[in-house]
């Protein structure tokens, strides 16, 4: 097992919070591998890249050395998870759940080690249980405790239905904590209730509690929402390598490091070289084509991520970049080429505070890719076509 301080530090990557700190430490002392659970309920039959935040933190956790239990929710899967719903939510049919379960299994391997992973089933152990042992399940808490839920009182101030049937849903994925004797619980920010009620019910069957680690939610192609496929703002991991390419090229230099943080597996120390190496002049394309080549190996293969790059630079200059360009070449400062003096220089804006307002309009742009900052440098060695407006462009080259 790897020091403690090196374990939380990875543990720590990305994660929203953890409790509590201070029992997963002591837990870590015992220097034995860990149960590390999360669950996901078979709701859709493809998973997307919002899905995989919480599996590459299991990843983590098994690189470690620690056993992973990745529970497929096929019993409360037919109750659906009332999380941030506003109305009471469709079960699904047994078949879809069967059906949807199974896909899963086919994709998390793409991230796990399957040798290392105990795939296991609530119905297990839920389908054997009685009713009078449902009715002791459900007197382990209170419909206070229940309303202190967000989207339950949220619902509940507005008049709004909530099924009897939702109240069990909490308590069934707290009751599979006890079940499998979990020593931590993974889940999103909004399964944070969840998660402690896996506590409440540890400490009452007389376990050691389990420490819960809740993860961000992952923002979709627009940045705002989060990713889901009722929004199609999202990246499957079984589309196409050319499709999850072009979606990733699609996503603003922000959103990029949140990607970056949460989905590479690249350590933290080369993350913020790259942020520095694009403060220091480096066209953000380039950084985002590492993170898009990076996520479609893991899914396709390191020839297909390469195949998608280069099939993505044809297209582009294929639909976009006029065959009778101006082909140029400057000289750069030791320190890189102000952008906007290249503007100008290249005869792409007819003064440097002209190159500055089309930067600020957002109509300046280098391979396709917006220039959004005004005191950004190109440095040497740089090759790519800049563009300014819907018309003028030229082919540069930065010596």
């Amino acid at each position: 097992m790897k020091p403690i301080e090196e374990q939380l530090e990875i543990i720590q990557r990305g994660a929203d919070e953890i409790l509590v700190e201070k029992e997963l430490i002591a837990k870590l002392k015992e220097d034995r591998p860990l149960r590390i659970k999360a669950g996901f309920d078979p709701t859709a039959p493809d998973l997307h890249l919002g899905h995989t935040v919480l599996i590459n933190k299991l990843r983590q956790f098994q690189d470690l050395g620690h056993e992973v239990l990745f529970l497929i929710g096929d019993f409360t899967g037919m109750i659906g998870d009332p999380t941030g719903k506003s109305a009471t939510r469709p079960p699904l049919t047994h078949h879809d759940v069967e059906q949807n379960a199974e896909t899963y299994q086919q994709q998390i391997f793409k991230i796990l080690d399957k040798d290392k992973t105990k795939v296991v089933f609530n119905s297990d152990w839920m389908s054997n249980m009685s009713s009078v042992d449902m009715i002791r399940l459900a007197a382990s808490s209170t419909v206070a405790r229940m309303l202190e839920r967000d989207d339950f009182s949220k619902r509940y101030k507005k008049g709004q239905a909530i099924a009897i049937h939702e109240f069990l849903y909490p308590l069934i994925q707290g009751h599979d904590s006890v079940e499998m004797r979990a020593d931590v619980e993974l889940g999103g920010t909004d399964q944070k209730f969840n998660l402690l009620m896996g506590r409440q019910l540890q400490e009452q069957a007389g376990q050691k509690p389990q420490c819960v680690l809740t993860m961000p939610i992952l923002e979709g192609l627009d940045g705002v929402q989060k990713m889901s496929k009722s929004l199609n703002n999202y990246i499957g991991i079984a589309d196409e390598p050319k499709d999850m390419f072009g979606k990733i090229m699609s996503i603003s230099d922000d959103l990029m490091w949140r990607y970056f943080e949460l989905l590479s597996f690249r350590a933290m120390s080369e993350i913020e070289g790259f942020k520095q190496q694009m403060q220091d002049g480096k066209n953000p394309r380039d950084i985002k084509f590492l993170l898009a080549e990076e996520i479609i190996a893991r899914f396709h293969s390191e020839e297909e991520a390469i195949a998608a790059r280069e099939g993505f630079i044809a297209q582009f200059a294929r639909n976009r970049i006029p065959d009778d360009i101006p082909v140029l070449s400057f000289d750069a400062p030791a320190d890189g080429y102000p952008i906007a003096n290249l503007l100008k220089d290249a005869g792409l804006c007819s003064s440097t505070s002209d190159a500055m307002r089309m930067i600020q309009q957002g109509a300046a742009k280098i391979d396709g890719e917006k220039v959004t900052d005004k005191s950004v440098k190109i440095e040497k060695g740089t090759e790519a076509v800049f563009q300014v407006g819907k018309r003028k462009f030229a082919r540069l080259t930065i010596n």
